[in-house]
């Protein structure tokens, strides 16, 4: 049996708070929070594809500083605009 929607969501907003890297923690986990439920089945796919990535390669293309696999980079790029969205809120 496959798994359930909320199992799917649950795991993957476990795994975004927890990583390898208490950054990544810091990036991916509260966008998992916010949008998560509201992702469509194509964006939680690449969101789950996404989870698979190793931390350093996650930060580097968050960074900027190096070019996301074209697959990820959309969802990449909204990521990251939540992330800068809610650091210049923090200051």
């Amino acid at each position: 049996m496959g798994e359930t929607a909320e199992a799917r969501l649950k795991r993957m907003a476990m795994r975004s708070w927890r990583r390898g890297t208490k950054e990544m923690d810091l990036v991916l986990g509260p966008f998992a929070d916010a949008h998560l439920a509201g992702l469509s089945e194509a964006d939680l796919q690449t969101y789950d594809a996404l989870l698979a990535e190793n931390d350093q390669d996650l930060m580097t293309w968050i960074l900027g500083q190096s070019a996301p696999p074209p697959a990820l980079a959309p969802l990449l790029a909204r990521i990251t605009a939540f992330a800068e969205t809610r650091l210049a809120a923090k200051n």
